[in-house]
């Protein structure tokens, strides 16, 4: 991991202003704190694993991300025996927060069950807006990130690729997609895991993971 990027993206991740209907996760209250925490630990973690692939969402869903401040990862995964990155019997180290309002998030159960099939090294994963976008005055609920708001949140996601020299960047979903391409990047597009893209999920990035073992 590269000090001179990863502290670029922390700067810039704590930059990312909060709005009323955009919610900041790594704030100074309890809640941000454990999540900020939780992902310091996770970069920890991909450090010592050497990621060759990062998969990059569109935003932090309501059950997963915005709680445990993990991408794809709710408490089922976040608390998980053995831990779902380290293997290890006690788990992967992450702190799981007193009554969360969710335990489970569709996406990020259908995306670490693929994972367990791949070959190749536990990927790591990021979305192109890092906050939480929601309903106006519904927490609850989620709403696709705004142009505006990608803009802004695409150079986080670059900064993490770059302190990790990642060799293959994937874009989940068209919207990360086409933020990379505006950025100059080209990434490997797959098709998001929700309403009903779990198969046609698993295929491609099954695929991907073939081709990053048989490249350079």
């Amino acid at each position: 991991m590269n000090t001179a990027d990863i502290d670029r993206f922390w700067e810039l991740l704590h930059a990312l202003p909060g709005r009323d209907d955009a919610r900041f996760l790594y704030g100074k209250d309890a809640d941000g704190r454990l999540r900020e925490r939780n992902l310091r630990r996770y970069l920890e973690l991909m450090d010592r694993i050497r990621p060759r692939m990062l998969l990059i969402g569109e935003a932090p869903g309501y059950r997963g991300h915005a709680v445990t401040g993990l991408p794809f990862m709710s408490v089922a995964q976040l608390a998980a025996r053995p831990g779902l990155i380290t293997g290890d019997p006690d788990g992967d180290g992450f702190e799981v927060p007193t009554d969360p309002p969710a335990l489970w998030e569709a996406s990020s159960t259908v995306v670490w069950r693929t994972v367990a099939t791949l070959r190749g090294p536990v990927p790591m994963f990021w979305p192109v807006y890092p906050n939480h976008p929601h309903e106006p005055g519904r927490p609850g609920t989620n709403r696709p990130p705004r142009a505006s708001e990608i803009a802004q949140g695409t150079p986080i996601a670059l900064a993490l690729s770059a302190a990790f020299r990642i060799q293959t960047i994937v874009a989940v979903g068209r919207k990360a997609q086409e933020a990379l391409a505006r950025n100059g990047v080209e990434a490997i597009p797959v098709r998001h895991p929700a309403q009903g893209g779990a198969r046609i999920f698993a295929t491609q990035l099954a695929q991907v993971d073939e081709a990053s073992l048989s490249g350079p």
